[in-house]
């Protein structure tokens, strides 16, 4: 039978980007929880969880943030290597862009735990990630909440953090639109603006990638499907390196102009070929939520 420490979930990132939404969610999954651990008790933590106590719990989780000695955040890898051989460790950061976290901040009136007379909110959050870089290097996972709701996130750590249980590769396929930035949290991103643009036909302007209109029109265009095999060609010789290489996560993001049409196309086509041949497969189209 296993214990709750042979599973432990590390969740870090700057101050408001969503590490209480993760946290809750895991312990609704069924984790034993503990937020603002110190890291140096990591260990003394695992040994505790290791009882028979702790049996019924699904695995550990734990939030690490800023507020930590610096000294022990420097030292986070070799704490990390301490831990018993048998222990499989996730470590997901959650991060956003200043912008929206500055936002976040003024809407809900907190006050961010660096902040201070003698440092304003801005250089709070440079200096949070500066002393959370160590954590950022050893992530297994990380995701950019810039864009994302409190339930997309919920689903976001349901689908892609403990939906790789059974050891397969969760892979994320994203279309978005180079006009609102790329995805920060992007592994492998293609550009397919030089696509056909429905946008400019003026009975698909309103649609999207996922309408038989759209595919209709791009499915007519060579390029499309020239595009399309040499991205499939190129996946299926890399991802199962990455696979190989015990990468546990994936982001795949394919953009256009605006995210709505020639991107989505791509990405849904992609998501349902690769959908058998990599089961913990998922889609998500940034511009269309």
């Amino acid at each position: 039978m296993t214990s709750a420490a042979d599973q432990l979930i590390i969740i870090s990132g700057r101050s408001g980007s969503g590490k209480s939404t993760a946290l809750h969610q895991l312990e609704d999954e069924g984790y034993y929880c503990i937020d603002n651990l110190p890291v140096a008790l990591l260990p003394a933590l695992v040994e505790e969880t290791s009882h028979e106590q702790f049996r019924q719990f699904r695995g550990t989780a734990v939030c690490i943030d800023a507020r930590n000695a610096w000294q022990d955040l420097a030292n986070f890898g070799a704490i990390l290597e301490s831990l018993p051989p048998a222990v499989r460790s996730d470590i997901l950061f959650l991060d956003a862009q200043e912008g929206i976290l500055i936002k976040r901040f003024s809407e809900t009136r907190r006050r961010h735990p660096l902040s201070g007379v003698n440092m304003p909110l801005a250089e709070a959050i440079d200096e949070e990630r500066r002393l959370l870089e160590p954590i950022a290097a050893a992530a297994s996972l990380v995701l950019d909440t810039s864009q994302m709701t409190i339930y997309e996130l919920r689903d976001a750590i349901k689908q892609r953090l403990l939906g790789t249980s059974s050891g397969s590769m969760s892979i994320l396929v994203q279309s978005f639109g180079f006009k609102r930035g790329v995805p920060p949290d992007a592994d492998l991103v293609f550009d397919v603006r030089m696509l056909p643009n429905p946008h400019w036909e003026k009975d698909l302007r309103s649609r999207s990638g996922l309408d038989p209109e759209v595919q209709a029109f791009l499915e007519a265009k060579p390029l499309t499907g020239e595009l399309y095999r040499d991205v499939c060609r190129f996946l299926d010789n890399w991802l199962p390196h990455y696979k190989n290489g015990n990468r546990s996560y994936m982001t795949i993001a394919l953009g256009c102009t605006g995210g709505q049409h020639r991107s989505v196309y791509l990405a849904d086509r992609l998501f349902r070929h690769y959908r058998e041949q990599f089961p913990n497969i998922h889609i998500r189209h940034r511009e269309l939520q």
